[in-house]
């Protein structure tokens, strides 16, 4: 390796060789100049107005809106009220005997709906079947004159009942019938007992209702009287209040 001369320029003379900073020094700065950002947000952000803080504007608007509410609950629940009210007051001026003649009642205590009005294999299947033990006495679901009582085909033993308003109620399938032919019956009066008589494929009482002589719905039917057949339940009053 060659001697540097003594006659030869020196290159590096006169320079100085600056010392790197340590890592931990621009920590120092990064960790300074995020503290001062965070200094300027909270500074910027104390401008702003509290989000906590609500306008009594919109105070005022809620307070209205839930006064509003109970008003219209309260009319809803008076109206509820004059509704029933009206329904027991018709009844006040009926004697017991009318009352009893106007009223609609579920055939059976306790029963299964099992089959709806509907067409079945292209046919009408022109009523509804409440399943339920056999022998398990049913009742007429309105009052009026029996005007078919007997073994009838198909409904095997089996009641027709003429109603004040014209429509007629058919209970097929009985076991046994309780009432013949002219017979006057009350609604809710126990009129034979459930049977599997006629085509018929398990023990249930057959219920049409027929209108102008022609079968409806009994479901909707009997719901516009009061009588909930899909609820098993009997609105008091209930043909009085809808008249």
């Amino acid at each position: 390796m060659r001697q540097r001369l003594s006659s030869e320029p020196d290159r590096y003379r006169g320079r100085r060789r600056v010392a790197t900073p340590p890592r931990s020094r621009y920590a120092v700065v990064g960790a300074a100049a995020f503290v001062g950002a965070g200094v300027v947000a909270l500074g910027s952000a104390s401008s702003f107005p509290d989000a906590k803080a609500v306008s009594p504007n919109v105070l005022r608007d809620l307070e209205s809106s839930k006064i509003s509410e109970d008003i219209a609950a309260r009319n809803n629940d008076a109206a509820r009220a004059d509704r029933s009210d009206r329904g027991k007051n018709k009844a006040a001026k009926l004697t017991d005997a009318q009352i009893e003649a106007r009223a609609w009642v579920l055939p059976l205590d306790d029963y299964q709906f099992t089959s709806p009005y509907a067409v079945r294999m292209g046919k009408l299947h022109p009523g509804i079947d409440l399943a339920t033990s056999e022998g398990t006495p049913y009742k007429a679901v309105h009052g009026g004159k029996v005007t078919q009582a007997g073994y009838m085909g198909g409904y095997g033993y089996a009641i027709t009942i003429k109603h004040d308003d014209g429509s007629e109620a058919i209970y097929a399938h009985s076991r046994r019938l309780l009432v013949k032919k002219g017979d006057v019956v009350k609604p809710g009066q126990v009129i034979a007992e459930v049977g599997n008589t006629g085509a018929s494929y398990g023990t249930h009482l057959h219920l049409e209702i027929h209108v102008d002589g022609r079968p409806t719905d009994p479901v909707p039917f009997l719901r516009e009287h009061g009588v909930d057949i899909k609820l098993k339940m009997e609105l008091v009053y209930g043909d009085l209040a809808a008249s």
